[in-house]
């Protein structure tokens, strides 16, 4: 069986664009409008400095936690005053509109969501054509892979993730302090099943990733030895087949949570409570 190159060239050349009978067209194309929309909104939100936080129930938007900015302490919204600053300050309020109030975490949420193996696939295929779809040529001439700047930078992931993992922590913490009734005692609202849903989903897709399953897995010869991480390995393995699926539903849970948070703070609506 003889093979075919093409000598000087770094890829083979095929006439057809593509074979595909199919319309390829729709991935690609309806990555790029929701990935585009989402930054769109996510950047606003970040740098908007208003309607974060409501002090009467202590919602707290994940687009700001933690909140590190001066105004985020003794924040007054319809005459109740508290403290989103669960971990201190330093961006001092000068900084308004310009550092996100949370300037600690979302670099690093950025950074994981940007590395992440399904992201990978998308915006390749959504934003830069590389390519736009399995059996589809490309414009680009040459492929280096992940060996150069920028895209060497994709093998940070696991260290991505280990930040992701302690920023999940605190949107834990967001979540329990949700909790929080009218006389300053025990409560639920609607505002509160919000974010325990949106932090529940976000563990999801934080553990279901494939750094997270090599971590818990990896490096093992005999899973025998090693009971607790043999049952952590399968239980992430379980999850890890539907990663691309939380990373796509999380960007929908993270704007219904901020979105949320921002209509009751900012009065828009009020927040619908289920117990005092």
């Amino acid at each position: 069986m003889s093979t075919v190159e093409a000598p000087g060239k770094t890829r083979a050349q095929i006439r057809e664009r593509t074979l595909r009978r199919d319309d390829w067209r729709v991935y690609p194309v309806t990555t790029l409008v929701i990935f585009t929309a989402w930054v769109v909104y996510a950047t606003i939100r970040a740098f908007w400095g208003a309607a974060f936080y409501v002090p009467q129930y202590h919602y707290l938007t994940p687009f700001y936690s933690p909140c590190l900015n001066d105004i985020c302490s003794n924040v007054t919204v319809n005459g109740h005053t508290g403290d989103a600053a669960e971990f201190g300050t330093f961006l001092p309020a000068s900084t308004r509109g310009w550092i996100p109030f949370a300037a600690l975490s979302l670099p690093f949420l950025l950074l994981f969501r940007l590395t992440c193996y399904y992201y990978r696939k998308a915006y390749y295929r959504s934003f830069w054509a590389s390519p736009p779809a399995c059996a589809v040529s490309e414009p680009h001439g040459k492929y280096t892979g992940e060996r150069r700047f920028p895209l060497i930078g994709q093998n940070l992931h696991r260290y991505f993730w280990m930040a992701a993992f302690l920023i999940s922590l605190i949107n834990t913490w967001d979540a329990i302090r949700a909790f929080h009734g009218k006389d300053g005692g025990f409560g639920i609202g609607l505002g509160t099943l919000v974010l325990v849903a949106n932090v529940v989903l976000l563990w999801i897709y934080t553990l279901s990733c494939h750094s997270c399953r090599h971590i818990v897995g990896g490096r093992l010869k005999h899973f025998s030895k090693h009971p607790v991480r043999y049952w952590m390995w399968g239980q992430v393995s379980k999850i890890n087949k539907s990663h691309g699926r939380y990373a796509l539903i999380t960007l929908g849970s993270l704007v219904v949570a901020d979105l949320y948070v921002a209509l009751v703070s900012s009065g828009t609506i009020s927040d619908l409570r289920f117990f005092n």
